[in-house]
């Protein structure tokens, strides 16, 4: 499943959480991001490396080993998965001088400058090119021979991203067992991991989860959001409630390795996200639910936790992907599952965590523009919140904290969120005809810092008890309404940080 690739505009909070130690290799929960290769303008390397480390992303994930992106990564600090392809690994597994001379090329002629911690051995090998199934763990040894050869073996692991399709059957997760056919194979892979001290790589996609179900499941359970009880989720042998089908997918792939007599590997989720648009027949994808299921996600791994079945083991991710993929073939989702536009634009507001600015436990309510309001309308949401309803707008001018992004749903949420944050309490609300929406996620960037923040120094104490609003001339609450965000940045701001 080689398929996704998400992006995000609030990429700032891609910090380490807490660290644990797992045997003598140490695991945080991070999560990190792919950049995929089917991308038509991609970015000069320089301008992706800055884009990363504007958002603080510190681990990247790569589907192959580029020259020019991985000369620009030198001395960022950024952890760096690099990919061996599909098509090359019949030649290292057969031939151990080829994966000799990859090492040397595409590895040890960058470090340590260039962070490498960690080579994905081809993409879903047993269920993309199944031909090359019984070379794959061959390969894997050849290139960790390399390693050694290059003194980078402690450095570098060695895995192998495998697709959820090789458990037929992954719910209950305590009965899931990997496809018989992938026993040998998976045996010696799991071998190998346990071995050198690596981890199982894999992509799990919920979005596919619930598509592929014909509703089965809720959509709530693929996007993180609360069930009632009524709805719960539960392993009938274990009685483990399962809060999402991420987790699930995880202990899932847990289980099988159980099932093959393995235990103390853990696994990665190397791709994950949710497409923001599809076709006809893909009402799913959509801007909504992907922001949703990419801030839930964010929030979850950061609480440092594992799976029911591991909950010491915690959860680190790669979200698939930075940019769209707009030359994959396929349905219209295919092409749709970045975070970011390639000229660093965002496709939808995110949250991060790891920063002390935004914290994924923060109990405070903000209030900010709706992804698809119409520009029109949030520009009369802007213009009465600056003007009569007095919020300091301040920080959105230019050369200030939060004029960048400058597009109207940056700066209209900026001064919706000190509107309502200064007048709740004496009636204030966040609709602005129909513009506005709360969120519990703290919307801050950077040193864009928005009024309500655990940092925030503004307080609530800025204007005068007498703007009581949004309030019309009749006494009723403003609509200010919505459709599809265009965003207004000009493409000249690539290393922006972006709400």
């Amino acid at each position: 499943m080689s398929w996704k690739h998400a992006s995000a505009s609030n990429w700032h909070v891609f910090h380490r959480a807490r660290c644990i130690c797992w045997d003598k290799h140490r695991y945080c929960a991070f999560v990190g991001i792919n950049i995929g290769t089917d991308v038509s303008s991609m970015p000069p390397s320089s301008d992706v490396v800055a884009i990363l480390k504007a958002h603080q992303i510190t681990h990247l994930r790569l589907y192959d080993a580029d020259a020019h992106l991985l000369k620009a990564l030198a001395d960022s600090g950024i952890e760096v998965t690099v990919g061996v392809t599909n098509e090359e690994v019949l030649g290292i597994g057969q031939v151990p001088a080829r994966a000799a001379a990859w090492i040397n090329k595409n590895v040890a002629s960058y470090v340590p400058s260039t962070n490498i911690t960690a080579i994905a051995v081809g993409s879903e090998v047993l269920t993309s090119i199944p031909h090359a199934a019984p070379i794959l763990v061959s390969a894997m040894n050849n290139l960790h021979k390399a390693l050694v050869a290059s003194n980078l073996n402690f450095q570098v692991k060695v895995s192998a991203p495998q697709s959820m399709d090789i458990i037929p059957k992954a719910f209950p997760p305590s009965t899931a067992t990997f496809n018989t056919s992938w026993n040998s194979v998976l045996y010696q892979l799991l071998q190998f991991l346990k071995n050198t001290n690596s981890y199982y790589m894999l992509n799990a996609y919920p979005y596919y989860g619930y598509t592929n179900e014909n509703g089965i499941f809720p959509i709530d359970y693929a996007l993180f959001k609360p069930l009632p009880a009524v709805k719960q989720i539960v392993d009938p042998n274990t009685l483990f409630h399962y809060n999402s089908m991420f987790d699930a997918m995880v202990d899932a792939t847990y289980y099988s390795m159980q099932g093959l007599n393995f235990s103390g590997i853990p696994i990665v989720v190397t791709e994950t996200g949710w497409p923001w648009q599809g076709g006809p027949n893909e009402p799913d994808a959509n801007v909504e639910n992907a922001q949703t299921f990419t801030n839930n996600l964010i929030q979850r791994v950061s609480n440092n936790s594992g799976p029911p079945s591991q909950p010491t083991i915690p959860i680190n991710t790669y979200i698939y992907e930075l940019f769209n993929e707009d030359k994959r073939p396929g349905p219209i989702s295919e092409r749709n599952w970045g975070v970011l536009f390639t000229n660093g634009t965002a496709v939808y507001p995110l949250s991060l965590i790891g920063s002390s600015q935004i914290t994924a436990n923060s109990t405070g309510v903000f209030c900010v523009a709706k992804p698809d309001a119409s520009e029109d309308k949030l520009e009369d949401g802007l213009n009465w919140a600056c003007g009569q309803g007095q919020a300091n707008c301040s920080a959105i001018q230019s050369g200030q904290p939060c004029y960048l992004p400058n597009d109207i749903k940056s700066h209209a949420s900026y001064a919706y969120n000190d509107y309502y944050q200064k007048m709740r309490s004496v009636g204030g609300t966040c609709d602005f005809d129909g513009t506005a929406t709360t969120t519990t996620i703290d919307p801050s960037h950077g040193t864009c810092v928005y009024t309500g923040s655990t940092n925030s120094t503004a307080g609530d104490g800025f204007l005068p008890p007498t703007a009581l609003g949004p309030v019309s001339p009749l006494g009723e609450s403003i609509k200010l309404p919505v459709s599809k965000i265009q965003f207004l940045i000009s493409a000249a701001c690539l290393a922006v940080v972006l709400l």
